[in-house]
């Protein structure tokens, strides 16, 4: 059987309810939700709702409407990014950031919206002051990674949200890596916007993703188009979900969304966060003892969290990555993990890294075969 160490992708298996709540919603009441009044589409309006207030329970928000949908952690970005700016505006980053958060910010570059990459150091840690120092006058936004998809390195959001507070400017905050794995309590951070994808550590399927939008914002929509309420106007709705919802929504990949994050309320996020941590720790350990193995970002479980990169001596990435699937049927992912900048700052643009990944479903006896693979390899010439 295959070892799976990629959940950093996407999260793989899912729980057996996510399966259920998929099938179940295609095969029951697979009608459009909000667009008719007979009982399936009904019943597809509920889910959305429950999903919400799932989405709810686990942020520790009241409002539901605060929850919109979306295809993936990428179009969240790019909905908080470009709806939020306009030209003349300057944005601050990191450069541990994501192509989901650095290609929006090139595309802005062509309408006189500039960028701001604060540095981090070689391990992928970000000085909140390197943040403040970079505010100018004509800063409209802040958007910092919670994790690095690379290093696992986590960046320090509520002092960075404090920061935005005091100076009035937006703070989003990417946590593709993070949401449904780390406790996060929306009602306290100081946070404006946070982008998540549904499919992995929230454990729903591919093609859910959710943009958590404060009430005091407001966004211009991405895309315009049917929502199933005021269709008589010619114009796109002014409240939220609606006003950045148009189109018909995955509601099968909703209903599988809600039954995932019911598995991490039922299971205990603590709970779950301990084991990740369990098997992450142990594998650091025992890889750091083995000679000819580099690995990138802290080994403190403090400092970091979900995404483990290595490399064997000089060897590329992607070869490694490739005999740990042929000759071990383990999966990982090798090469640039679509953040050059991130590589370029722990020096492994051109090497890449062998990313480890475990997830909740993952067994100590499979990271020791991990550990086993990697003892091997790490004797190649």
């Amino acid at each position: 059987m295959v070892i799976y160490m990629d959940n950093a992708a996407t999260s793989w298996p899912k729980p057996k309810s996510v399966y259920r709540a998929v099938l179940n919603c295609m095969k029951r009441y697979g009608a459009n939700p909000g667009r008719s009044g007979h009982k399936m589409a009904i019943e597809a309006g509920k889910i959305l709702l429950h999903t919400r207030k799932m989405l709810c329970q686990l942020f520790s928000i009241d409002n539901p409407f605060q929850m919109i949908f979306t295809l993936n952690a990428t179009e969240s970005l790019n909905l908080a990014i470009k709806g939020c700016t306009k030209p003349g505006d300057h944005i601050i980053t990191t450069s541990m950031e994501h192509n989901s958060v650095v290609r929006p910010l090139k595309e802005l570059e062509k309408y006189d919206i500039k960028t701001t990459y604060v540095k981090a150091d070689s391990q992928g840690r970000i000085d909140p002051h390197d943040i403040k120092k970079a505010i100018r006058t004509n800063t409209r936004l802040i958007v910092t990674t919670h994790a690095s998809n690379v290093t696992g390195t986590l960046v320090p959001i509520d002092e960075i949200g404090k920061i935005a507070r005091e100076y009035g400017i937006l703070y989003l905050v990417d946590a593709a890596q993070t949401a449904g794995i780390i406790p996060i309590d929306l009602s306290k951070l100081p946070v404006d916007m946070m982008a998540m994808a549904g499919h992995k550590g929230l454990l729903g399927p591919q093609g859910t993703g959710v943009l958590y939008i404060a009430p005091h914002v407001k966004l211009k929509p991405l895309k315009e188009g049917g929502t199933g309420s005021q269709s008589e106007n010619l114009y796109q709705p002014e409240f939220a979900p609606d006003r950045y919802e148009a189109g018909t929504q995955n509601t099968p990949g909703i209903a599988g969304l809600g039954a995932g994050i019911s598995y991490i309320l039922q299971q205990g996020q603590k709970k779950l966060l301990s084991h990740i941590i369990r098997l992450e720790k142990f594998f650091l350990e025992a890889v750091s003892h083995i000679p000819g193995i580099k690995i990138y970002g802290p080994t403190n479980m403090d400092e970091r969290i979900g995404a483990i990169s290595i490399n064997i001596k000089d060897f590329d990435s992607a070869y490694i990555a490739n005999l740990l699937d042929e000759r071990y049927n383990i999966a990982t992912r090798g090469a640039i993990h679509c953040a050059p900048l991130a590589h370029q700052t722990i020096g492994t643009l051109k090497q890449g890294t062998v990313r480890f990944s475990p997830g909740i479903f993952n067994t100590m006896d499979e990271v020791k075969e991990c550990i086993r693979a990697l003892e091997q390899l790490s004797h190649l010439k």
